[in-house]
């Protein structure tokens, strides 16, 4: 038997925001992206209306470290020691002693930090299995191709199931709502680059999925397009935040700027609340600030 479920993780009451994959063969139960801490009792809810409990899970699969993507992690392996928990080698280190995570978390949500994201406590190092990309990973009778793709992150993976035709690309893909028209940037500090995302975009495109599975949320049923457009957007965007910044006299008055020029855009295509909806699924005002990072390394590369 196999399966793929979608488990809606209800972040901060909002449904369609953050999605966990539940993967199902031959008795092996994995998940894709647990979530951050503050959704576990979700999480542990939607699993149960499956019939998997925590300790019926034999693995995690991170597509990276993001506290809204991994953040549960450590809590699930407390729950279940027997967890073996897979992510990229440059992001295992912040699992294993996520304290730099949380600092660099904390200066972006002083103030909301742990009603977003909750706890997110450390895996030990016996449970973590890295990963570089070009990986085969073997659950029951599933395959799943482990691909390094950074740009959204420097230890982005995605995983491919070549079976069913489904990519799991996490936020190399952007924020899509499943059933709506928008794809929309995700491109928070610190270490976003549009050079290396091109690498990513031509490996999810080699590879012909039929189906996207992106966290932020759901499916998207036409890979090629979705990555065309979504690309387009992503350079769209960096453009705009360039044009921005030089012209604007302090940065706070930048990212005004930016948030009001994109909101515009996003509601030319979805109505008002789910404009609310996609800003706050991407955090808008932290594409900007990663966006504003990545231009200013450009220019001091450029000399």
């Amino acid at each position: 038997m196999r399966a793929l479920t979608v488990l809606d993780d209800n972040w901060m009451g909002r449904p369609h925001t953050i999605g966990t994959a539940l993967l199902e063969s031959d008795g092996h139960r994995s998940i894709i992206d647990p979530g951050p801490g503050s959704t576990l009792e979700t999480l542990r809810r939607q699993l149960q209306v499956h019939g998997v409990a925590v300790r019926d899970l034999d693995a995690v699969l991170l597509t990276h470290i993001h506290m809204d993507h991994a953040g549960a992690t450590g809590a699930l392996v407390r729950e279940n020691p027997r967890l073996e928990v897979y992510v990229h080698s440059k992001g295992a280190p912040h699992m294993l002693d996520p304290t730099k995570l949380l600092a660099s978390a904390l200066r972006l949500w002083p103030n909301e930090l742990q009603l977003l994201f909750g706890e997110m406590l450390p895996v030990p190092a016996a449970n973590l299995r890295i990963l570089e990309g070009g990986e085969t990973l073997t659950f029951g009778s599933r395959e799943l191709e482990v691909v390094y793709t950074p740009g959204h992150a420097s230890h982005h993976v995605s995983y491919f199931d070549q079976q069913e035709g489904i990519a799991f690309v996490g936020d190399t893909a952007g924020v899509h709502i499943e059933g709506h028209p928008y794809i929309m940037p995700a491109t928070p500090p610190p270490d976003i680059n549009l050079e290396i995302w091109e690498t990513s975009f031509a490996a999810i495109l080699e590879r012909k999925p039929a189906r996207l599975f992106l966290t932020h949320y759901g499916f998207s049923e036409n890979p090629t397009e979705h990555i065309l457009l979504f690309r387009e957007r992503l350079h769209k965007w960096a453009a705009a935040a360039d044009k921005i910044i030089r012209s604007s006299a302090s940065d706070s008055d930048a990212m005004d700027s930016f948030m009001t020029v994109t909101r515009a855009e996003i509601a030319q295509f979805l109505p008002l609340a789910e404009v609310e909806h996609y800003v706050f699924s991407a955090g808008l005002n932290l594409s900007f600030l990663g966006l504003a990072r990545y231009l200013r390394k450009r220019a001091s590369a450029a000399g």
